[in-house]
């Protein structure tokens, strides 16, 4: 197949997990032979504007013009204006959330080449919950519309969608991990002082994945655990406000801000790690979470539904507004001898990408 795959972000430009999926299914269908094309923006002006890498190709056009983390770019609207099925056999677009699958989606309706669209989460990080309603009722909706399959990670994904009043066909396909890679048994991470208790949070530093909350539940956890330790994996707009929070709080000695770590560290950082951290208020099925379950780390995360049976007996959900809800289940899993439950029904990477393209094909054919 000739797929154009449509994403705002792309690994490693920037760093996340939406990111790194749209890069390793890239690369990964290009190694089963597919004819692979990511169509990006520019997240600087020293990339290089079309590239070939990992066996697939990159264009990367101007982001034109950039507000609330969305690019607005009239060079992506040309080029999908510019391509027909001579070209692409599909186009994949990766989250409603951005201008680009809005584009893909009016060149579906107004062209011939058919459409998938990968939900990687309903609700927006940088907007309100009341802001992104109206648009998941407006344009939202009218996007994933547009496309001849939407997939969803869950089953919880799928009925939101359908309760938009979303028409299209749905597939559950789950967000897999490599879990040959990451396992509780193997090397710990030189980057992290595993003799003390180790508290990470794995994520962008930005609003809507509320870093601040992992940082409050640590300082109320100082008077009881003096040895506890928080390793912030990942950077970001809020890095500054959060290291005068620290101060601020006066626990400077035991947070520790990582930056971005390179993805075959993450394996490592894991395995040094009690109990991940996730206070976001809104995700798909995040990455970061299945990576430390795998790994044999619960994992303390707010209250997202489709979270519920992949969590349970391996960490908990607790409520975003309250701090104290975090440090007490954090507390609960530092100092209990249980161990969690392995990671039946986390779906290994290989058999997402599978599935996958399997959809893809239907739409060719």
């Amino acid at each position: 197949m000739r797929i154009l795959r449509v994403a705002q972000k792309l690994y490693p430009d920037t760093k996340g997990g939406g990111q790194y999926h749209v890069h390793a299914m890239s690369r990964d269908q290009a190694e089963m032979g597919h004819d692979v094309t990511v169509l990006t923006t520019k997240e600087g002006p020293d990339l290089p504007s079309v590239e070939e890498t990992c066996g697939y190709t990159v264009v990367r056009l101007s982001p034109g013009v950039t507000i609330a983390g969305n690019d607005i770019s009239p060079a992506v609207a040309r080029y999908l204006w510019g391509i027909d099925g001579e070209e692409f056999d599909v186009i994949h677009a990766h989250s409603h959330l951005y201008f680009s699958t809005n584009l893909a989606a009016l060149k579906r309706r107004l062209g011939d080449v058919p459409l998938a669209i990968t939900n990687h989460g309903l609700y927006s990080q940088s907007a309100t919950e009341r802001v992104f309603d109206a648009y998941l009722r407006t344009l939202g909706r009218w996007t994933f519309e547009q496309a001849d399959v939407v997939f969803c990670y869950t089953e919880t994904d799928k009925r939101r969608v359908r309760d938009l009043g979303v028409r299209s066909r749905i597939e559950v396909v789950p967000n897999g991990i490599d879990t040959q890679r990451f396992t509780p048994d193997g090397p710990k991470s030189d980057l992290i002082e595993s003799e003390s208790l180790v508290v990470l949070f794995v994520g962008r530093l930005v609003k809507g994945k509320r870093p601040e909350d992992a940082i409050r539940a640590v300082a109320r956890l100082q008077e009881q655990h003096p040895e506890i330790n928080l390793y912030l994996c990942g950077d970001g707009p809020l890095r500054g406000t959060l290291e005068e929070l620290v101060a601020k709080l006066g626990i400077s000695e035991s947070v520790y801000f990582l930056g971005h770590v390179p993805y075959d560290e993450m394996p490592r950082v894991y395995r040094s790690g009690d109990v991940l951290v996730l206070p976001s208020r809104a995700e798909g099925l995040p990455r970061t979470v299945l990576e430390a379950m795998a790994s044999g780390v619960p994992a303390v995360c707010s209250q997202l539904d489709q979270l519920r049976e992949l969590v349970d007996g391996r960490g908990e959900l607790v409520d975003i507004k309250s701090t104290e809800a975090f440090a007490r289940s954090v507390n609960n899993w530092l100092e209990t001898d249980e161990v969690p439950t392995s990671v039946a029904g986390v779906q290994e990477w290989e058999t997402t990408v599978e599935q996958t393209t399997s959809q893809l094909r239907s739409l060719v054919h």
